[in-house]
């Protein structure tokens, strides 16, 4: 059995290096050589190096590292050297701009001063704009002004009579009993309500609001009362997801729309209401008695139904329905100018989890075939590599995971760089850079102890989580990062397998990795090595989650292996 993964058993990462050396047989019949330009010292400039005379021997073509990924159904990344020496040699590389002012109203006074003296004036031109360019602006422009006029022409506001600011929605009655927010263009709507720089007062009204995003029940809230932070829990009931799934977003009165701005109370809310939900939902499903009072449990109430839930479920003859967590966590949002959706539905911080059962009925029109067929976890994907690989080489593929980044050489083989992969941890969890990266700015979050789902996790892993998380989110927050994707592969609650661990990846989206002809193949390409991006990570998380001395002594001892 062959199974593909950098990790190897002894704990070290395995990787291949192509040196490409080659003749090229030339089966061209014509030339066709043509002038291009010119110079600006007036010598012409043309296309004859396109043709060449004789046949093609590449006698050194830049080397490519090609890392299989630690779990072999992921793929492989393949890290050319010329632009990752690039970055090696300067950090400053890997970040992406800050999006540059841009204001129409400000472009028209100075151009048109006549006849865009009046407010009036500026915002009818707005509004004429073709399509593509009011969804270009919609989604880029940092003029509060601008925004407030294409906000404006997309739906209809009510608004104060005194101070003339948005205080709901027009809304129309529909069949049923029913009404809809009378929103003429729905592309520009979303874009404009999921721009950073729209006033709090507008984003409110046209999404923030419980309601302006339809009639999904909140179903809990944290805290219930004051604090620094307001998480609401809306339900999902007709989902995509079978079995229904929650959407925990900030709430009206904690704005968030950029990673800056969330902190660890937010992080905090957010996960308690996973953990609280999916705790709640296997306790019915078990029979276990459910607190009788509204409102948020406490901690201490949270771990005593966690520990009762795991005492019942070792005991239980007949397993539950629902075995296992569904996670995700969308941050930011695009339009293209043409109407591509780049990212999640909303720009705010929103977290989605459900919970997933064990198995689920063939439909009746299968044919001959009947019975039962396991339902889709991604977890299960680890758990199945982690049985394979355990077969192939007679060792648990974490406790090898772990050492093998602990332990990590440079992938260009350099003594004179650091070579630690490792962005954060603490006695709990591992946040570092994977060696083979399905996105550019991919981090991964381990825990280190023989912990596979929330279930498992007591209080302290818990806060390493989301302590670990926030650091993950500031890091690719102030590298320019303006849309991540972070999904969790949990084990199966009625699981036996000891090895699995909680993971979480952390995916951003770049401008020029679009995913495409290469990435449909799972072929990831990198421009910088692993070990460089770690170093690029720590010095963008703020103070207050500075890595415990106790780490840093450890990664600093790592970076001079």
């Amino acid at each position: 059995m062959t199974l593909r993964s950098c990790v190897d058993p002894s704990g070290r990462f395995v990787f291949g290096m192509h040196q490409p050396r080659y003749r090229l047989k030339n089966l061209r019949k014509n030339d066709f050589i043509t002038t291009i330009g010119s110079s600006d010292q007036g010598v012409d400039v043309d296309n004859r190096a396109n043709f060449p005379k004789e046949d093609l021997h590449i006698k050194e073509a830049q080397v490519i590292y090609e890392i299989p990924n630690p779990f072999s159904f992921k793929g492989a990344t393949f890290i050319p050297q010329t632009a990752a020496d690039r970055n090696a040699a300067d950090l400053e590389r890997i970040c992406l701009p800050e999006m540059p002012a841009v204001s129409m109203t400000e472009t028209l006074k100075r151009r048109l001063p006549d006849v865009m003296q009046s407010p009036k004036a500026c915002a009818d031109f707005l509004q004429e704009m073709p399509a593509p360019l009011l969804l270009a602006l919609a989604t880029t422009s940092t003029d509060p002004h601008d925004l407030v006029c294409l906000a404006e022409s997309c739906c209809t506001f009510l608004h104060d009579r005194q101070s003339g600011e948005p205080v709901g929605l027009a809304y129309d009655a529909v069949s049923g009993g029913r009404f809809q927010p009378v929103i003429s263009d729905p592309s520009l709507f979303k874009a404009v309500s999921n721009n950073p720089w729209l006033p709090d007062v507008y984003k409110e009204v046209m999404v923030l609001r419980p309601g302006a995003q339809g009639g999904s029940e909140i179903t809990a809230d944290w805290p219930a009362e004051g604090g620094e932070t307001h998480v609401f829990e809306y339900l999902r009931a007709n989902s995509y997801i079978p079995w229904g799934h929650y959407a925990a977003n900030m709430a009206n009165d904690a704005v968030r729309y950029r990673t800056k701005d969330v902190s660890l109370a937010d992080i905090d809310g957010m996960r308690h209401l996973y953990c609280q939900r999916t705790y709640i939902r296997l306790a019915a499903e078990l029979g276990l008695a459910l607190p009788q009072e509204r409102g948020p449990l406490a901690l201490e109430e949270l771990e005593r139904l966690r520990l009762r839930i795991i005492e019942t479920l070792q005991d239980a003859s007949q397993p539950p329905l629902l075995t296992a967590t569904l996670w995700g966590w969308n941050f930011g949002f695009d339009f293209t100018p043409t109407g591509y959706r780049l990212h999640g539905s909303h720009q705010q911080v929103h977290q989605q989890y459900a919970l997933i059962p064990d198995g689920i009925p063939m439909a009746e029109h299968c044919g001959d075939k009947t019975g039962a067929m396991p339902a889709y976890g991604c977890g299960d994907l680890i758990a199945d590599f982690l049985a394979q690989y355990r077969s192939l080489h007679r060792t648990d593929f974490f406790d090898a995971y772990i050492r093998a980044v602990q332990t990590n050489r440079r992938t260009d083989g350099r003594r004179d760089l650091p070579g630690s992969l490792v962005v954060y941890e603490d006695n709990q969890v591992m946040l570092f850079v994977p060696k083979a990266q399905t996105s550019q700015w991919e981090l991964q979050l381990l825990c280190k102890g023989r912990v596979g789902n929330v279930l498992e996790a007591g209080p302290r892993t818990r806060a390493s989580l989301n302590r670990a998380m926030l650091a993950a989110v500031h890091a690719l927050g102030n590298l320019g990062a303006r849309m991540i994707t972070t999904i969790e592969y949990p084990k199966r609650f009625t699981a036996r397998n000891g090895d699995q661990r909680l993971l979480y990846c952390f995916l951003p989206k770049l401008p020029y990795s679009p995913g495409s002809f290469t990435e449909a193949q799972s072929r990831w390409i990198n421009n910088h090595y692993p070990e460089d991006f770690a170093r690029a990570c720590p010095r963008k998380i703020p103070k207050e989650l500075e890595i415990p001395d106790k780490a840093k002594e450890m990664k600093r001892n790592r970076s001079n292996t």
